[in-house]
């Protein structure tokens, strides 16, 4: 049975280039490893790593091979590993449930099961290249698996994807595509009272991108969703950037090919949180006032 959501209007828009969260999710409480054994794991993923602070709350580190250019000076990028503390099942709302698609079948489990998080998050991050930031992250991500082999799941709050702990270790992705199964997750929407359809991917504004957005009726869904994640591998990949009124392969019986040619036009996103999308205009697929 689908869930009915009322759209928010007093929710505050989404800022592009926040900081990357990773929530760990365990199902006994765990203890932060030991600080060298943590540098060394550290230094194998991101290069030359220096602990920055180890307190009763959290570990830094600092990613001495990531440096990025602010006003007072260049800096060092910084990861912060929380120590563990209680979570709450209800902490994450049933909207953001309802689009965990890669652990539909143990999403209640999860959350029913776990009562300790770790959070994990860089900082400064932003200021770099986006392809450098998205690698950086995931390498992050890869020492993070190593470092908590208890860990049960992993939840990214930039996308709202939940994974099994496994399924994030044993990833056959590669390279910047890690970020795009990780970082990026595509959603999926029906309208009330209408046959339309929204699918949006969320993430991307992670990289300062923008997100894409279709509003559409009669085509699988399906195809579309495989759209949103081949554009987002696309952009990221390529480094390249779609202009308001720039045209992009569309699908024909379910494959993406030049032959049909959708435009796209810089909008906001109709679904939240509020952010900016490239919103794809699917000819006479397309839904609303156009």
């Amino acid at each position: 049975m689908e869930e009915i959501f009322q759209k928010k209007t007093d929710e505050m828009d989404c800022q592009p280039g926040g900081p990357f969260v990773i929530q760990m999710l365990f199902k006994n409480p765990v203890e932060l490893p030991e600080k060298e054994h943590m540098t060394d794991v550290m230094q194998r993923h991101i290069g030359t790593t220096e602990c920055s602070c180890c307190d009763d709350n959290m570990v830094g580190f600092t990613a001495l091979d990531h440096v990025v250019e602010l006003e007072e000076g260049k800096r060092s990028v910084q990861l912060f590993i929380s120590t563990c503390s209680d979570f709450e099942e209800d902490s994450i709302d049933d909207f953001q449930k309802n689009q965990m698609w890669d652990c539909k079948d143990d999403r209640d489990r999860i959350f029913h099961e776990c009562k300790y998080q770790v959070f994990a998050t860089d900082m400064l991050a932003t200021a770099l290249p986006r392809q450098e930031r998205a690698n950086l992250d995931m390498d992050f991500l890869e020492a993070l698996v190593e470092l908590f082999p208890t860990c049960e799941a992993f939840y990214f709050q930039n996308c709202g994807k939940l994974f099994l702990a496994e399924d994030v270790k044993n990833c056959q992705f590669t390279g910047l595509n890690r970020f795009i199964r990780f970082g990026v997750n595509v959603r999926f929407f029906h309208i009330s009272g209408s046959e339309d359809i929204v699918v949006d991917t969320i993430g991307m504004g992670t990289l300062c991108l923008p997100d894409f957005q279709y509003y559409f009726h009669d085509m699988n869904p399906n195809w579309v969703v495989n759209h949103g994640y081949n554009m987002a591998s696309y952009i990221l990949n390529q480094e390249t950037i779609i202009g308001n009124g720039d045209a992009i392969m569309g699908i024909l019986q379910g494959t993406i090919t030049k032959d049909v040619q959708w435009q796209c036009y810089h909008r906001k996103s109709l679904i939240n949180p509020s952010r900016d999308v490239i919103d794809v205009n699917m000819g006479r697929y397309a839904s609303g006032n156009r």
